[in-house]
C-alpha cells in the first residue's frame, strides 16, 4: 500500500469474512504510465518511422558488419582457391566463422549438421557438382540446379563470407550427422591435407 495515499474505501459487502478494500492505484504508477504514454510517440518516430538506420534490425545490421570487417581486416581478401581453402580448414577460428554463416544461411536446406534435409547430404563422400575443393566456392558463387540450390555470390555482404562457409562445408565431410540423408551423387576423392 502506499504510505502517501493512506485511504481505504470500504467495499460495503465482504466474501467469507474477508472485508474487500478498493485502494487507488499507487501515483508512481499513475505517473509512469503516464509518462510511458507520453515518450512512446517520439520514441515510434525515432526508431520506427525515422530516418533510415535508426531501427533496433538496421542498428544490429550495422553493427554486425562493421565488426565482420574488423575480422576480416585480420585476413585481408582470400583468395578462392584450393591452398587457401585448406589452411583455412586447419584453423578452428575461422572454420567457427563458417560455421556461424552456415547456420544462418544453409539450414534450411541443409539440416543444422549438414546431414541434409531439401539439400543433399555434406557429410558422405557423394558429391553432385563437387570434384575438388575450389568446386565447392563455385557451387556457392553460381549455384546450381536450376535454382534448387540459389547463387549466394551477391547475397553476402563480403566475398571472405562465401570462402570461409565453403571450408566449413569441407569440414563437414567425414561427420556423423543426427539423421542423414541418403547418398546424393557420386563418390569422389578425398580433400588433399597439404
Amino acid at each position: 500500500m502506499d504510505q502517501g495515499n493512506s485511504k481505504e474505501v470500504k467495499v460495503l459487502h465482504s466474501y467469507d469474512g474477508i472485508q474487500e478494500y478498493d485502494n487507488p492505484l499507487p501515483s508512481w504508477w499513475k505517473w509512469v504510465f503516464v509518462i510511458t504514454m507520453a515518450v512512446s510517440p517520439f520514441y515510434l518516430l525515432y526508431f520506427h518511422i525515422g530516418a533510415p538506420g535508426r531501427s533496433v534490425e538496421e542498428m544490429y545490421q550495422a553493427s554486425l558488419t562493421e565488426n565482420t570487417k574488423k575480422q576480416y581486416a585480420e585476413i585481408g581478401d582470400l583468395a578462392a582457391d584450393q591452398a587457401t581453402m585448406i589452411k583455412y580448414l586447419k584453423d578452428p577460428k575461422w572454420v567457427g566463422v563458417g560455421q556461424s554463416i552456415f547456420k544462418a544461411n544453409c539450414v534450411s536446406c541443409h539440416g543444422s549438421d549438414g546431414g541434409g534435409n531439401v539439400g543433399p547430404n555434406l557429410c558422405d563422400d557423394n558429391y553432385k557438382h563437387i570434384k575438388a575443393l575450389p568446386d565447392i566456392i563455385k557451387v556457392l558463387n553460381e549455384g546450381v540446379g536450376a535454382g534448387a540450390m540459389p547463387a549466394w555470390a551477391t547475397r553476402f555482404s563480403h566475398k571472405n563470407d562465401i570462402i570461409l562457409v565453403s571450408v566449413y562445408v569441407a569440414s563437414l565431410r567425414g561427420s556423423k550427422p543426427a539423421s542423414p540423408k541418403a547418398p546424393d551423387g557420386s563418390p569422389i576423392a578425398a580433400w588433399p591435407i597439404e
